[in-house]
């Protein structure tokens, strides 16, 4: 590797002696690639078009076939060949063949011209290097093969992969897609604070920094909930926010420390609701990004056509386990009839309603393949949720889930600021009991409450998985960019 960047040092000082800048200040090219390719699917084999274009890209392949070359250019929007004749480039066909290497950004000018063998291709009449790369692409087939160097060099599965770049445009357009949906029905994106006094709205273990300044230790947030209801408070019916939460737990194929949400809160409204909301927005975004809402993942034939399945996680789990959880009035009756049907009872499942989410989780949750509603959830584990207006013991929460994985969480939220303020002091009891994940009290947002917040239905979408779900792409770190990876182990030198 340090032989081959040596001799593209070589190259990049050949061409500064030929008075060829091999770092570009600007160049303007007249086409994209992808463009040429529809215009001009008219033009004849053999035959030309005086049509005068400019083209630039990276330099992905070259052939060198005596007096005649051939390089593949490829700019953001796909692949053109260049044409090279030394007739019609003369001293410049020798510098282009030598001092060009695959890797290398180039522009171009010349005409059109179709080969005998059907390739579209710019005859070039002019040349400019734009940029000389000093490392060699990874080779097209065996270069990334190591899956965790694609994830560390993604720059590399960029260029070599159309697959990657295809599930980025796509994340792409899908975020401008669902704020689009959004702000056409009124809803408002306002920004909240990445660091918080209080890390609160989920229940997750926050990562810790300190203000120099204010001597103050602060908390990336885990969710924008409890700031956003603040917005409510004050006024705004309709309001959301998209953008990047941080939660200090494990990495794995579903999971990142650092993701991407979007959080809906809209007034006078409760979570039937919201399940409306949540299966119009998905429904609508993947209409646009798929062209069907009937999609394949991994295999599997997904219809995402609304409306979705609405059924209680009491329900779901009395047809896995045949187990009715309304049945038992204590937690010992609970845990000794999920040990006889075989499943674990975990020490800190310390009620009904966590052991029912426990059986939920190990029973349940994978087999929903198809968009499933899971409606009316235990008190114990969903304490900013309101309580249900008929089932004593719950209260009024979803989640959707999809291929076996939660897409969404969503409330009639609690805006009764004594009961609020009672489960908040419930978590944080558990948390000095050593739950990590367990919130603390958050005075402002009580004393927000306090103020006022009429009923509201809130929503929040994990834009990664749904990321996955339409670019049928199996782990997360396929669809971001930039995943979190641990240091790259460096060789340990044996030299004394």
């Amino acid at each position: 590797m340090s032989e081959l960047r040596d001799t593209r040092l070589e190259k990049a000082n050949a061409l500064r002696e030929l008075g060829r800048e091999p770092y570009a200040l600007r160049f303007e090219p007249s086409h994209r690639t992808a463009q040429l390719q529809a215009d001009h699917d008219d033009l004849a084999n053999g035959e030309e078009r005086q049509l005068e274009v400019a083209v630039a890209g990276r330099v992905m392949t070259r052939r060198v076939m005596g007096k005649l070359a051939f390089f593949t250019l490829a700019d953001a929007t796909g692949p053109i060949q260049l044409f090279l004749e030394k007739a019609s480039l003369g001293d410049a066909f020798a510098q282009l063949t030598s001092l060009v290497d695959a890797g290398d950004w180039i522009g171009v000018r010349g005409i059109l011209r179709r080969t005998d063998r059907g390739e579209l291709s710019v005859k070039v009449a002019e040349w400019q290097m734009l940029t000389k790369a000093l490392q060699p692409l990874p080779d097209k087939w065996h270069g990334l093969a190591d899956v965790e160097k694609r994830y560390r060099q993604r720059y590399l599965d960029l260029i070599v992969s159309p697959q990657s770049r295809e599930t980025f445009r796509r994340r792409a357009l899908m975020v401008s897609a669902i704020r689009r949906w959004l702000d056409s029905r009124d809803f408002l994106e306002i920004e909240t604070p990445v660091l918080q006094a209080e890390a609160g709205g989920a229940e997750a273990r926050p990562f810790i920094t300190h203000h120099n300044t204010l001597d103050l230790p602060l908390y990336l947030r885990i969710a924008t909930e409890l700031h956003l209801k603040r917005l409510v408070v004050g006024g705004f019916e309709r309001v959301y926010e998209l953008g990047r939460i941080f939660r200090n737990e494990g990495v794995s194929t579903r999971h990142n420390p650092e993701f991407t949400s979007v959080e809906v809160y809209q007034a006078y409204a409760d979570y039937v609701d919201m399940m409306d909301l949540t299966e119009q927005l998905i429904a609508s975004v993947t209409e646009q990004i798929c062209g069907t809402t009937r999609i394949t993942y991994q295999g599997m034939e997904v219809d995402l056509t609304p409306p979705w399945r609405r059924a209680t996680m009491h329900e779901l789990v009395q047809e896995a386990t045949g187990l009715d959880f309304t049945a038992f009035t204590d937690r010992d009756a609970a845990a000794t009839a999920m040990a006889a049907a075989g499943l674990e009872v975990p020490d800190a499942a310390d009620s009904v309603g966590r052991l029912l989410n426990e059986a939920f989780e190990q029973r349940v949750e994978a087999t929903l393949i198809q968009p499933t509603f899971v409606i009316d959830y235990p008190i114990e584990i969903s304490p900013l949720a309101r309580k249900h207006r008929s089932k004593p013991g719950l209260v009024e929460r979803f989640e959707l889930f999809i291929v076996g994985r939660e897409t969404a969480n969503a409330f009639s939220e609690l805006i009764d600021p004594l009961d609020q303020r009672q489960r908040l002091e419930d978590q944080q009891a558990r948390r000095a009991a050593g739950d990590d994940e367990a919130h603390g009290v958050d005075e402002d947002f009580l004393q927000a409450l306090e103020v006022g917040m009429p009923p509201t239905g809130g929503l929040g979408i994990g834009i990664d998985r749904l990321v996955m779900l339409l670019t049928d792409s199996a782990s997360i770190r396929d669809v971001i960019a930039f995943p979190l990876l641990r240091p790259e182990a460096r060789p340990v030198s044996m030299d004394n």
